[in-house]
């Protein structure tokens, strides 16, 4: 469900949020300390910066830091932006056309049911439940 460029992201973000009183973080040191190939990470970070879910800085002495606190990101926002939708069928994707079969599908509700159930689990989760150990799973009763 969820891609390696998904949770390298989540990665990523966890790692800038525990390094965030260093300033800008080389990605060569997060790629090291995460096990992540430069190569892939060069290719997450730029729609991490196009969406101003960290600022980047060239040069000696540059690198990423996050543009928020920890505490103000989610995972679903941050999956939904490197995934796209978390939909479990094409016909949830946002902006999809109607399903021809709406009226007469006996599995929409599951699907929708299940979406959102995902949805607001992730979007319950922040960075900082996840870089400092805060996440408490007991929270979300389904």
């Amino acid at each position: 469900m969820i891609s390696t460029r998904g949770r390298y992201a989540l990665r990523v973000m966890i790692d800038l949020a525990e390094h965030a009183d260093d300033g800008y973080i080389p990605m060569k040191e997060v790629a090291q300390r995460q096990g992540i190939s430069l190569k892939y990470l060069e290719r997450i970070m730029p729609a991490l910066s196009k969406n101003n879910l960290v600022e980047g800085v060239h040069g000696k002495g540059g690198g990423y830091r996050l543009s928020r606190k920890p505490e103000d990101y989610t995972a679903g926002e941050i999956l939904r932006l490197v995934e796209g939708s978390l939909a479990p069928v094409a016909c949830l994707e946002c902006g999809a056309e109607p399903c021809s079969r709406q009226d007469t599908c006996k599995t929409i509700a599951m699907w929708k049911k299940f979406y959102d159930l995902v949805n607001g689990y992730f979007d319950h989760i922040t960075v900082a439940d996840l870089a400092y150990g805060n996440l408490n799973t007991e929270d979300f009763q389904f």
